[in-house]
């Protein structure tokens, strides 16, 4: 999946600076090219090769916090803001995959979403009347359509439709290639390290003395934000996850998501060629070298839980690896001008729904720069 890039030899000068080169600015990228803006991408490592390698790619717009939890938290309508437009991520999402043929391994798929120790069995079922009074897709499921879905002896589940899976670097490689044939620059490796936001532009200059002049900055550097940006109630979780071999005879049924109302939570789904792809284990990252050392504990765990909800099934893991990710305290992300940095924007705060919500901050970002407002750009706005 290889993305041509090249070292950033001069200062230059473009309409739009994007910094990070993953899945985010990829989209964010796309977004922007769509008004005519010329782009720059800055990235310190290359293409794809942040958290979005690392990702399972669980396209649903289930946020990590139930909506009757949410609703609690920031009151009921903001609450249904959040869900419809992750919801609407998604669909929007499918249909840049479908303009720009990308192939990306993209399946429509359903979601399961099993009672835990976040929801029991009678807290699934009203956060599933809430969905439903909201027009969400979502239904509470009993035992015997649950087992008739996915072989999983339990007591019900919520199953939402609107939901997807895909190959998350060949999406990104393919983003990033769509990307370039339309004009935008890729440079790396160029670590940003100052940032100067004035009145009419920005300027950002690298480690080796280049300046990247700007009308505007997008930072898109996922669990890695620069000194620039601080976010409120933000902080850097450590996930694991694993991939089975090939064992497509022993798949559920109808293939769709799965994942648990618990804490730490497990998540599962399946691949194009028949691998069951597990992750979960979440706890707070303190560095590289200790959450990696914690891969054969974390990775028996995930075995473990796999056995139990689907005992059929072969738990051997072929690849296994440990990501990161930024969450917040609702699990709503960050979205929109940077406090005190004029012209300068950044996304962070993603949970487990970091492709969505790179989908929506393509959208709220593209319409900040053309001078257009936004329906929910409150919703996600940075605390001051």
């Amino acid at each position: 999946m290889r993305v041509p890039f090249g070292a950033l030899r001069k200062s230059i000068k473009v309409d739009v600076a994007v910094v990070g080169a993953g899945v985010t600015g990829a989209l964010v990228v796309d977004a922007l090219l769509g008004t005519g803006k010329s782009v720059a991408v800055l990235d310190r490592r290359g293409p794809a090769k942040g958290s979005t390698s690392a990702s399972t790619a669980l396209l649903q717009f289930e946020l990590d916090q139930p909506l009757t939890h949410l609703s609690r938290k920031i009151g009921r309508r903001r609450a249904a803001r959040g869900y419809w437009r992750s919801a609407a991520a998604v669909d929007y999402l499918r249909g840049r995959i479908t303009d720009l043929r990308l192939r990306c391994a993209f399946r429509e798929r359903m979601t399961a979403y099993l009672p835990g120790n976040v929801l029991d069995l009678k807290g699934l079922k009203v956060e599933a009347e809430q969905r439903a009074r909201i027009g969400l897709r979502s239904r509470f499921i009993d035992r015997d359509q649950l087992r008739a879905l996915t072989t999983i002896e339990g007591l019900g589940a919520i199953l939402s439709s609107g939901a997807g899976e895909v190959d998350p670097v060949a999406l990104a490689a393919g983003l990033w290639r769509s990307a370039r044939a339309r004009g935008a620059e890729l440079y790396a490796p160029a670590d940003v390290v100052d940032v100067e936001s004035g009145r009419s532009s920005v300027t950002l200059t690298t480690r080796d003395g280049r300046e990247v002049r700007a009308r505007y900055a997008v930072f898109a550097t996922g669990y890695e934000p620069l000194k620039l940006v601080k976010p409120k109630n933000h902080k850097i979780i450590s996930t694991w996850a694993m991939a089975t071999a090939p064992q497509p005879d022993r798949l559920w049924p109808s293939r769709c998501l799965i994942w648990e109302a618990a804490d730490p939570y497990l998540y599962l789904r399946t691949t194009r060629d028949g691998r069951i792809l597990v992750g979960g284990e979440d706890e707070e990252f303190s560095d590289e070298k200790k959450r990696d050392a914690l891969i054969p504990v974390k990775i028996k765990a995930l075995r473990r839980k796999l056995g139990a909800l689907l005992p059929g099934v072969d738990t051997e893991p072929e690849f296994s690896w440990a990501g990161c990710f930024g969450t917040s305290e609702t699990g709503l992300p960050s979205i929109g001008t940077v406090p005190g940095a004029r012209r300068c924007f950044a996304v962070l705060g993603y949970g487990g729904n970091g492709f969505t919500f790179a989908t929506v901050a393509a959208q709220l970002i593209q319409r900040a720069v053309v001078g257009l407002p936004d329906p929910d750009e409150d919703l996600f706005a940075f605390q001051a």
